[in-house]
């Protein structure tokens, strides 16, 4: 085959027919054994002076004619086309199915070839073509091979993608072209032939950045993303010299950033990527004349691609990016499955609650509150628990905060009051000669302000037959001592009713012991980590002492409390030397483990009418 000027991106054997074949002169054409009768002068013309390059090709591939359009296209010699292997000029052997297609159409099997090359000029700049290979009529026994330049068409597809595909402010790809090559990157192709078969991400936005674009102005906010760009495509050059390739730099959209690394080696190169760039970003910006500072924060996330998908990557990366920002932003944080299964549960938490009221899948359990004078049972706090069809049993820290955010709180609140009270009615009918009992109900802020909970207060209690002052509600420290408007004005209506309201986990919060004279209060809760500072044994010399200040600032917690009408209950009473020392003091309620853990009901009626709850009775 001889060599021509003009060849393809690549070259492919051709039969071995058309390497054996001798050189057609011009004046072949003419030969009816060969080419059939000539063509009438007119077209003939037409040929040679056409502006669209062409050329005859017998059956065998070989150029038999060729115009001068299609020599000033390819750069070669009018007389050195004539006897040409036409596949070699317009490298149609590059794919086997293109080659295919071109034979089928010489053999008169196909009606017609278009495809588009890539060609090489002799003087060194490429050109896009568009081939068209066609069949003359049968008696011609020649196709007729077209060559159109459409380098100017291609390339101005290329600048429309290029625009498409990347962010005018920054000059980097966009979210488009960043999901296409995060594709691309977790195709097992891309990963099963070579490389590490691993991925990394780091996705980023900026700590400060909305106000800085609020206050100076979006001209402003744009230089600024322009500048973060510029450092963070430094960044990526900078990881990339001494690895095969360099990381994916692109924006997202608003502040956010991602650093694609593919073929990563692992978290520790992943880590040293974000350590760079959160340096690189806290350096100070000077934009248009001013200083400005902001910081980034940073989710990492890096794995095996086999099994990954982009959805599940970026899921990944936004659930890490939002744990760097909670945990106090201008931080990286590597992606962590415990953490993550951890969410995953709590927003099935989240998405099951409020069907589990109707499935009746909560139920209450009560733990005694016994007296300190006389060891005897006063009252119970109902305390909730879910039976979840798939977690098991779960405790309200699993999911009362869940219950709060999307205000299921209201509706289960309603469900633990009524049950509550229902129950405490049923001891105090069962035990006619028993002093009766009171129930303590935990109660949210959110319920007071998202319900009428005075009214729910006044309804229940109509509709069970329980006294109000056998209901106490209890209140977290930090929403009672807050309270105002609405909340304290449900709060005096309560205790109006005769209702007993009580502070639950007292001293944690604000502590404004002279705040307690102007609200509804009537029982204080000792938090349970005053309770523990009295848990040692005076006969043990070699146990470890607290702090004497301890019991002297619980003491005096009691003796204030006394005098502002207000009686004292101590939680998390677990051993017998605690509960001497807090009755030594005039604490007058105890609740803990000392006396039972929760129980349910039934457990409840077995200590009514017993001389004293006494440590592990009420247990199960």
């Amino acid at each position: 085959m001889r060599e021509r000027a003009v060849s393809g991106t690549s070259e492919g054997p051709a039969p071995a027919a058309d390497l054996d074949r001798p050189v057609v002169t011009e004046s072949e054409i003419d030969t009816p054994a060969r080419t059939g009768p000539p063509a009438p002068a007119p077209y003939r013309s037409v040929f040679t002076a056409a502006p669209l390059a062409m050329a005859v090709v017998d059956r065998e591939g070989t150029v038999v004619s060729a115009n001068d359009s299609l020599a000033a296209l390819l750069g070669t010699p009018p007389d050195d086309l004539a006897g040409a292997v036409a596949a070699d000029l317009v490298d149609l052997t590059d794919d086997a199915r293109t080659w295919h297609a071109y034979r089928e159409v010489l053999r008169g099997r196909q009606s017609r070839l278009r495809c588009t090359r890539r060609l090489k000029h002799p003087d060194g700049h490429s050109l896009w073509v568009r081939v068209t290979v066609a069949p003359l009529p049968a008696e011609d026994r020649a196709v007729l091979l077209s060559v159109a330049d459409i380098s100017s068409r291609r390339e101005l597809q290329a600048r429309l993608r290029h625009l498409q595909m990347h962010d005018p402010v920054t000059r980097l790809p966009n979210r488009t072209l960043f999901f296409e090559r995060l594709s691309a990157a977790l195709e097992a192709e891309s990963y099963e032939q070579s490389g590490t078969g691993r991925i990394g991400l780091c996705y980023l936005d900026l700590d400060g950045f909305k106000a800085i674009n609020d206050t100076l102005g979006h001209r402003v906010g744009d230089r600024l993303l322009t500048a973060v760009a510029e450092r963070l495509t430094h960044c990526a050059d900078e990881a990339g010299r001494s690895r095969p390739s360099v990381p994916l730099v692109a924006r997202l959209g608003g502040d956010e950033f991602a650093l694609l690394v593919e073929d990563s080696t692992g978290t520790e190169q992943l880590a040293e990527l974000a350590e760079s760039v959160l340096e690189a970003i806290q350096d100070p910006f000077d934009i248009l004349g001013q200083r400005l500072s902001v910081s980034a924060s940073i989710g990492v996330v890096e794995r095996h691609a086999a099994g990954t998908t982009p959805t599940a990557l970026m899921q990944a990366a936004d659930t890490t990016l939002y744990w760097a920002k909670a945990d106090g932003k201008s931080r990286w944080t590597l992606f962590d499955p415990e953490r993550n299964a951890h969410r995953m549960t709590r927003q099935a938490l989240a998405s099951t609650l409020r069907p589990a009221i109707d499935r009746g899948e909560f139920q209450l359990e009560y733990q005694p509150l016994v007296g300190m004078e006389d060891d005897r049972l006063h009252g119970v706090e109902a305390l909730i628990r879910w039976n979840h069809p798939q977690f098991g049993v779960l405790t309200p820290n699993r999911f009362i905060g869940l219950a709060e955010e999307d205000g299921s709180i209201v509706p289960l609140g309603r469900w633990v009051l009524r049950t509550a009270c229902g129950q405490a009615r049923r001891w105090q009918l069962d035990h006619p000669d028993e002093p009766p009992i009171f129930v303590s109900v935990n109660v949210a802020v959110r319920q007071v302000w998202d319900s009428d909970l005075v009214a729910d207060v006044a309804e229940t209690l109509a509709e069970t037959g329980l006294a109000p002052h056998l209901l106490q509600l209890e209140l977290t420290e930090s929403a009672v001592m807050g309270s105002a408007g609405r909340p304290l004005q449900a709060l005096k209506a309560l205790s109006d009713m005769g209702v007993r309201i009580a502070i639950d986990d007292f001293g944690t919060g604000y502590s404004n012991l002279a705040y307690l004279s102007r609200l509804p209060v009537s029982v204080l809760k000792l938090d349970g980590t005053f309770v523990r500072g009295f848990q040692y044994d005076d006969r043990d010399s070699t146990a470890a002492r607290p702090n004497p200040a301890d019991e002297v600032v619980v003491e005096a917690m009691i003796q204030l409390a006394h005098r502002l009408g207000l009686t004292v209950t101590a939680e998390c009473v677990e051993t017998s030397d605690q509960a001497t020392r807090l009755r030594r003091i005039g604490c007058d309620t105890g609740q803990g483990w000392l006396y039972s853990r929760p129980v349910p009901p039934d457990r409840i009626s077995e200590l009514l009418g017993t001389p004293g709850v006494q440590a592990g009775v009420g247990n199960p």
